[in-house]
């Protein structure tokens, strides 16, 4: 089964929007605080942030954001990828609370063929919004993406 595009398939100024959304829960939340031994009680302390933050309830830790942004984005961007080559930026423009659901969107920045001939790199920004609309991430990356006569892809599909 085919997943993922191929370099061909993506031209810079293309609007990708990727589906579905993603609804981030309180066990979400908890559980990658946990993995990823992020202690501060702003995440985890709703007592603490109701009565010590500018927000008056927990946030969401950005990084699980940015997981999950840069995660709904792989059927669009990178499914097919020999190789995330870049991360360049990640902006946090607003906060993201549990129980928001939020939604990606990327545009093509860049194209070009590598040397190789049957490979090239594809830029692409990516904005995460949430239910509201609000842009709440922004991240830009890079991909290395098989062209459709790519040696070790036989015809068209990935080896099982």
């Amino acid at each position: 089964m085919a997943y993922g595009r191929w370099f061909e398939e993506l031209s810079v100024g293309q609007v990708l929007k990727h589906w579905p959304g993603r609804t981030i829960t309180e066990a979400d939340c908890t559980w990658f605080a946990l993995l990823t031994m992020n202690q501060h009680p702003v995440h985890s302390d709703a007592h603490y942030a109701a009565t010590h933050t500018q927000h008056g309830q927990r946030l969401v830790l950005g990084p699980l954001v940015f997981s999950i942004g840069i995660g709904m984005t792989v059927a669009d961007v990178s499914g097919k990828a020999i190789a995330n080559l870049e991360i360049e930026k990640i902006t946090h423009e607003a906060p993201t609370f549990i129980g928001d659901t939020i939604y990606s969107e990327s545009t093509v920045l860049a194209t070009r063929e590598s040397r190789q001939g049957d490979r090239g790199i594809v830029s692409v920004e990516t904005r995460v919004s949430n239910q509201r609309g609000e842009r709440v991430m922004t991240f830009r990356r890079t991909a290395l993406l098989p062209k459709r006569n790519h040696a070790t892809l036989g015809e068209g599909k990935y080896p099982a």
